[in-house]
């Protein structure tokens, strides 16, 4: 497995920047690559993507979520990947939204991208249009504000 650690710091406050990385199916507005997302119960959703060409689609299921404080979703099919979004106060107008990524590159083409850093500076770019996107709009489009429990071991 690979990972990438990456993070930005948003002008809005932390319930706006939470609200907003809820609504799924905005995803595409702002993550190179996403052609849709479908959110097809409160932990399912559906993703269909295209990268370096090739397209893909594969179900991920929202294993924790925690209003203002963190989403956690694992792949169900497909590509394996897991990850987390955290969202900390920065102030009562800014927060920080942080991303963990752990994947597993299928393939020569996807194994040497990872190499060459391509999901880091996806990764990096993708919260830097979210950061763009949420302070453009200055309010989220959308909230869902139910929590998840973490799986129990």
């Amino acid at each position: 497995m690979s990972g990438v650690t990456e993070h930005v710091d948003v002008a809005v406050p932390v319930r706006t920047a939470y609200d907003q990385w809820t609504q799924f199916e905005e995803f595409p507005h702002f993550m190179e690559g996403v052609e849709e997302v479908r959110q097809l119960s409160d932990t399912m959703t559906h993703w269909t993507v295209e990268i370096a060409g090739v397209k893909r689609e594969f179900d991920a299921e929202i294993t924790e979520q925690l209003p203002d404080e963190r989403v956690a979703w694992r792949s169900t099919g497909g590509t394996q990947h897991a990850g987390v979004v955290t969202f900390h106060r920065l102030d009562e107008g800014s927060s920080r939204v942080s991303l963990q990524l752990e994947f597993d590159p299928h393939g020569v083409i996807e194994q040497a991208g990872d190499k060459l850093g391509v999901v880091d500076r996806r990764a990096k770019g993708d919260l830097q249009r979210f950061k763009t996107f949420i302070e453009r709009r200055g309010q989220e489009t959308g909230a869902w504000r139910g929590t998840v429990d973490r799986p129990q071991p």
